[in-house]
């Protein structure tokens, strides 16, 4: 056949043929147009996947189980505790003198007219660092218990919100806990055995976060058995509430010595706080499960 019988596209100098389309036939509908009609821009294939492939496919064959959430596996966490390691090493080198000599004064007591060594804004800002590090170590710490008595599943869309709920409760269980104790001692005693007891208190809850740091890395990454993470965690809650019934009474109940006012004292304002601190976090957890 003749060229010129083809279909061409029109040019100035000469004409081609259009090699776009069937011979014999004439150009498709551009499908660029405005007004073009429904019908032409619609076709069996014009939702398909494989004719457009800026839209997702899907997953083909049957999908497998997903891989179960593991906290030695969360990223997050590891770079939180990681954090808590370096700001806590930081911490204990640029207020290891204070340190030392608040672990040498916490077990002898200074005679009273002999001058006491005051503490610069640093290492108060450095300790206070340590107490928020105890603080994060004891919201993971119930934030694990969740996970394995009481639900994997939340209404939150992160676990990193309930993470950051625990924190704040923990946050505000030790304000009130030294608010408390600061009022306590304001009626009973002098101001200044009141802010011997205060510095105690924050070395206390140090020693308290050191002690429970190495039971979240066992339990996360050595796979230690949730048995004997729980055992640890009571033998280090005993050991702080020795180390705070010793202190306490090496203040303010040396002089005279009444073992039901000691008692008294201890039950109101550390016995009853932790268990009320217990139980405001298992309600939380309770009231932010989903149940199936």
């Amino acid at each position: 056949r003749d060229l010129h019988s083809f279909p061409t596209r029109r040019s100035s100098d000469l004409e081609i043929p259009d090699t776009l389309h069937l011979p014999g036939h004439d150009a498709g509908v551009d499908l660029m147009k405005v007004d073009l009609p429904q019908y032409y821009r619609e076709s069996f294939f014009s939702k398909d996947s494989l004719f457009h492939p800026e839209l997702p496919g899907g997953r083909y064959g049957v999908a497998g189980d997903p891989v179960p959430y593991s906290v030695r596996q969360d990223d997050i966490i590891t770079s939180l505790l990681l954090a808590c390691f370096i700001f806590s090493v930081i911490a204990f080198a640029n207020a290891r003198r204070f340190i030392a000599r608040q672990a040498k004064n916490f077990f002898y007591s200074p005679r009273e007219g002999t001058s006491e060594f005051t503490e610069t804004s640093n290492e108060l800002r450095f300790q206070t660092t340590l107490v928020f590090i105890t603080c994060i170590l004891i919201s993971l710490l119930f934030y694990f218990y969740t996970l394995n008595y009481i639900g994997e599943t939340f209404v939150l869309r992160s676990q990193y919100t309930l993470i950051t709920i625990f924190l704040a409760i923990t946050i505000v269980y030790f304000l009130l806990k030294a608010g408390l104790y600061t009022f306590t001692n304001l009626v009973f005693f002098d101001g200044k055995r009141n802010q011997q007891w205060l510095k105690s208190l924050l070395f206390i809850i140090t020693i308290e976060g050191v002690l429970f740091f190495p039971a979240i890395l066992f339990g996360t990454y050595f796979e230690l058995n949730i048995k004997k993470v729980a055992f640890y965690i009571i033998i280090s809650l005993i050991i702080v509430k020795l180390l705070t019934i010793y202190k306490c009474y090496s203040i303010f109940f040396r002089r005279n010595v009444v073992s039901l006012q000691i008692i008294l004292y201890l039950c109101t304002l550390e016995i009853v706080p932790l268990l009320a601190f217990w139980g405001v976090l298992v309600m939380t957890a309770n009231n932010l499960k989903i149940n199936f």
